[in-house]
């Protein structure tokens, strides 16, 4: 009697990511494609048989989060020389001459091209390489990482702006919009799995359809979304100033797409700006906000600036500290200045001590930390609509969760509390009462 094999045990993936949403969105594509051929997802990076690194190319400390990953990666494989090793994305992209002799461990390289042939480079197969970043699709599979209410739709890949200090174009090419029907193909999929706030993101999502010609596309794709049952919040994140366009507002009139705009504005000094190949001065984007304001009543509004940039003395430095203080923006992230090869503006070198730049930045922040906090305590006593995201511990009656005006992971949350602990399953949305305001947070009670 001849034995009966074991059947063979399914080899399991852990994934780390490392970056922005759009990067998150590619690993999620890539957990679909291994969940897909069989392999079972696992967040315990010791245990796992095969540990993948997708990676962050887009700025020095960007990539040195992304080195530290790789240090602890290659131990675990030195412990455990079995185990795959896997790192893809922007990082390698970019540096892989760079990278291959530096992480020997190193069993597989994968740029920003071919997320969705995933399975045979693990399984040492061939496979034809893409010619351009891989670009998802509604018949790409998703394992999604973020809470079952909400998701990341990514509308298109790379970027045609110049902006002097970026590598994003030569990382990841020119742009390329996603044809509509399938992102709406995308969202009702997401729907149907229970999402119930999908944030478009992209490298400029106001500059969808511009490559194939179309002026006011992000416009009519935010119309036919509102147009999906069962969706109940439509957000974009990554917007460009020059592309905010009176359709576009008139877009964010329905009541399904969040008021919530995010600028990057980068600088407010003209010369800062014309250095970093940016159009729209200080001067003119508060031109630009006071209109959102006037033609979006209660519209929320984030800003990213670099402080540092090559020809930022002492003046153009407060004439970016007063524009923040003019805008009064709900939500701001800030970033020293980082020298990247390959782009316009590495050849003027980094002339701003590190020590002024950390500096500076602190004081943008500071500057902001006040004028959230005054912000913020405008909702005290006001009843909000808030997206519950997580549980806190296991408790019964607290949660972590969102207002319209928060876009994930960036900004703040609502810190919710009930009055009695709820039994079962709480509702995706609750109305909340703000009884707390924080700097950045805010607290709530869950309104019976």
């Amino acid at each position: 009697m001849s034995a009966v094999k074991a059947p063979p045990r399914e080899k399991s993936v852990a994934l780390v990511t490392f970056g922005c949403a759009k990067n998150l969105v590619d690993s999620e594509v890539m957990l679909g494609y291994l969940r897909r051929a069989g392999y079972v997802t696992t967040t315990d990076e010791r245990r796992a048989d095969i540990l993948i690194l997708n990676t962050c190319g887009f700025i020095r400390p960007a990539r040195e989060e992304v080195e530290q990953g790789l240090n602890r990666a290659v131990s675990l494989k030195r412990r455990f020389p079995d185990k795959r090793l896997a790192v893809t994305g922007c990082y390698v992209e970019r540096s892989l001459d760079e990278l291959r002799p530096r992480y020997t461990e190193v069993d597989v390289w994968m740029g920003v091209r071919d997320f969705d042939k995933i399975v045979p480079a693990l399984e040492g197969r061939s496979y034809r390489p893409g010619r351009s970043a891989f670009l998802c699709g509604p018949a790409s599979p998703r394992v999604l990482s973020t809470p079952g209410t909400w998701a990341y739709l990514k509308i298109s890949e790379g970027c045609s702006h110049e902006c002097s200090f970026c590598a994003i174009p030569r990382i990841k090419g020119p742009y390329r919009s996603r044809t509509a029907p399938s992102i709406l193909a995308e969202a009702r999929e997401l729907v149907r799995r229970g999402v119930r706030e999908i944030n478009l993101v992209s490298q400029d999502t106001t500059y969808f359809g511009r490559d194939r010609g179309r002026r006011d596309a992000l416009a009519d794709l935010l119309q036919k979304l509102a147009d999906i049952r069962g969706l109940r919040w439509i957000r974009f994140l990554y917007g460009y100033p020059e592309e905010v366009t009176p359709a576009l507002l008139d877009a964010m009139n329905e009541p399904k797409v969040c008021r919530y705009l995010d600028l990057p504005f980068q600088h407010a000094d003209a010369g800062v700006l014309q250095g970093m190949k940016r159009s729209i001065d200080g001067r003119r984007a508060l031109a630009l906000i006071e209109r959102i304001r006037k033609r979006l009543p209660g519209a929320s509004l984030r800003t990213s600036l670099i402080v540092g940039f090559p020809g930022e003395g002492r003046q153009e430095f407060a004439s970016l500290r007063e524009f923040v203080r003019e805008a009064r923006f709900d939500h701001l992230g800030a970033f020293a200045y980082s020298p990247e090869d390959g782009t316009a503006s590495f050849g003027s070198g980094d002339p701003v001590p590190r020590r002024e730049k950390l500096d500076r930045l602190q004081e943008i922040m500071a500057l902001q930390a006040g004028i959230s906090r005054e912000i913020n305590k405008k909702y005290l006593h006001t009843r909000l609509d808030v997206l519950l995201e997580a549980p806190v511990g296991r408790r019964c009656d607290a949660w972590t969760g969102r207002a319209r005006f928060q876009a994930p992971e960036v900004d703040g949350v609502v810190h919710v509390r009930s009055r009695r602990p709820h039994p079962g399953p709480v509702r995706a949305f609750e109305k909340v009462e703000i009884v707390g305001a924080r700097v950045y947070d805010l607290r709530g009670i869950i309104v019976e």
